[in-house]
């Protein structure tokens, strides 16, 4: 791994520092964001919900909240039916509990990931319309690109109402209401941009209280939407959506809002994923305990029972609920772990020089193939596609690596695909099986062709080099000024060059170990190295270590720690 520092002009640092009143290592941070002046700055480590831009801005949200207006006034049926990750299930409790505080109670699916597949599929209208048709049909966090679904609705004189955050393949919809700021004309850089679909059905909840506000609706007046701001901060984190411009301003409130949550089904998922109330609420709590609970049931059943888990205030069905979403959650690790190292066996076996993989197994669970794909494109930095069998189809998830961006390399082999769709990072897709190695080889081709000679070498970006007494509690108090960390805002790595191990690490679950060091004041630093036991640094020796640096809460106690990233040999040049 090739470590990357650009240093920043010493003057500019120190201007900063002094202008912000923080450290240089703080300043150099904020410079490393993009954050040159004293406003920037502030704004950045200070955002209010005051800095949230009039939701009317976004293109086609006061229509869509003069419908709902329309909808509540005349008490119409409404059918809401959102995706089954974190963001479609938390932008559909936000906006079913939204219309229920103005009498209306709508029906809520989710599509079941085995039988209706992923988003405003057919399957999964026909499901929601076996009660009965809606005058108003609400698809979350899919639909961006379901011209035939959205035709079908309308044809039976159904409204359509779309709040996705999803690119366009196609043209866009020309039926229906749709909400999506990725298919505005003129793209831009504004701060809602990337908003994921739970922050959009904020912004929407949002104009609706403007526009009953105005009418002097007292219900209007009572909603305090600041509340829903845990569940918007849930989907935002656990979606990886960059966390800058609105994203932050609603992650940053929402995660202190969680923390203090009273929704009976959060805590009661709190307490089965360990995640305690009374210690900061980090997006890592969101992204490894909470996220996974909540996303389980889709992959592995129907997410709908999380949907009523956010909204139920039965604290019995809550605990029982997030019981079961916890026994899903294991079921969904032992799966995971046996595909993984099926996969894993496959690349080194069969596929090792490729610079893409593209991986099926007829026994492979479609709910997990994602997690599967992140794995191996992490360990052996290439782009990766896993696939799993469902029916006559072969379906799963792709995810990248920097630089390559997975929505071109699909486009180039598109012939192959039923379906496909999502992110640079994330995709999902669907073919036919008489297709996979035709669709393999056309994958590989196109990787080469948007890498060009090869794929870059996996780099660490090193955002500050620090010595070992700088290593300190004000030190981490700043650090906790810029979270939330995630997309976009990545927790800043350190290096520390030359530190001396006086004794060799301990390994611990055979996996990991805990290292020591004096950082040359008579204080000893403490850190861990998670799956690195199989590179185990040198006693007595110089090396370098890039380590990130975080409060490790154990047994009612606040320990600064470090977490080894990587290391070298210290260079002698």
């Amino acid at each position: 791994m090739r470590w990357i520092y650009t240093p920043f002009p010493t003057a500019e640092v120190e201007k900063l520092s002094h202008s912000v009143g923080a450290s240089p290592v703080l300043a150099e941070l904020l410079m490393r964001a993009g954050l040159r002046t004293p406003e920037e700055a502030n704004k950045f480590l200070h955002p209010t919900l005051s800095e949230l831009n009039d939701p009317f801005l976004l293109k086609n949200l006061e229509q869509a909240a003069m419908r709902l207006r329309t909808a509540i006034a005349n008490k119409e049926e409404v059918v809401v039916l959102g995706d089954y990750d974190v963001d479609g299930v938390t932008s559909t409790a936000l906006l079913v509990n939204a219309l229920r505080a103005f009498g209306l109670f709508p029906r809520f699916i989710v599509p079941r990931r085995m039988e209706d597949g992923y988003g405003l599929s057919r399957s999964a209208i026909d499901r929601a319309l076996e009660l009965g048709k809606p005058q108003l049909f609400i698809a979350l966090d899919c639909g961006t690109n379901s011209h035939e679904e959205v035709a079908y609705l309308i044809s039976q004189g159904i409204d359509v109402l779309v709040v996705d955050h999803h690119r366009s393949r196609e043209k866009t919809l020309e039926q229906g209401i749709l909400v999506n700021p990725h298919v505005s004309e003129d793209e831009g850089d504004e701060p809602w941009r990337n908003l994921c679909t739970v922050g959009l059905v904020f912004k929407l909840a949002h104009g609706l209280l403007k526009l009953l506000r105005t009418e002097n609706n007292e219900t209007a007046f009572k909603i305090k939407l600041r509340d829903s701001l845990d569940l918007v901060a849930l989907g935002t984190v656990a979606d990886l959506v960059p966390l800058h411009g609105e994203n932050r301003i609603l992650a940053r409130t929402g995660l202190r809002i969680l923390q203090k949550t009273k929704r009976p089904g959060v805590l009661a998922l709190m307490q089965v994923a360990g995640v305690n109330p009374e210690n900061d609420i980090m997006p890592v709590d969101v992204s490894f305990r909470l996220g996974p609970r909540i996303n389980a049931s889709g992959r592995l059943a129907d997410a709908a029972i999380s949907v009523e888990l956010m909204l139920s205030d039965d604290a019995e069905f809550c605990t029982k609920t997030a019981q079961e979403l916890d026994a899903f959650n294991r079921e969904r690790q032992d799966i995971e772990r046996q595909m993984t190292e099926e996969a894993e066996r496959m690349v080194e076996t069969l596929y090792a020089d490729r610079p893409g993989f593209v991986l099926y197994s007829e026994s492979w669970h479609p709910g997990v193939v994602g997690i599967v794909a992140g794995r191996i494109s992490r360990k052996y930095h290439r782009p990766t596609v896993v696939l799993g069998h469902e029916t006559e189809q072969a379906k799963g998830s792709g995810r990248s690596v920097d630089g390559i961006n997975l929505v071109e390399v699909l486009g180039a082999c598109a012939e192959q695909l039923n379906s496909w769709g999502g992110h640079p990072m994330a995709v999902g897709v669907s073919l036919v099986h008489q297709n996979i190695d035709t669709f393999r080889d056309q994958f590989e081709k196109a990787v080469v062709a948007h890498a060009g000679s090869a794929i870059p070498e996996p780099t660490l970006d090193i955002a500050a080099w620090l010595q070992p007494e700088q290593v300190r509690e004000n030190l981490m108090d700043e650090i906790c000024t810029l979270h939330p960390f995630g997309q976009g805002n990545p927790e800043p790595v350190f290096g520390i060059r030359g530190i001396v191990l006086d004794h060799r690490p301990d390994v611990f679950k055979q996996q990991h170990f805990r290292f020591h060091f004096d950082d040359g004041l008579g204080r000893r630093l403490f850190g861990v190295a998670w799956k690195m036991a199989g590179r185990i640094p040198p006693v007595g020796e110089p090396i370098d270590i890039a380590v990130k640096i975080a409060w490790n809460h154990f047994n009612d106690r606040k320990l600064l720690q470090m977490e080894l990233i990587d290391w070298r040999r210290t260079s002698t040049q």
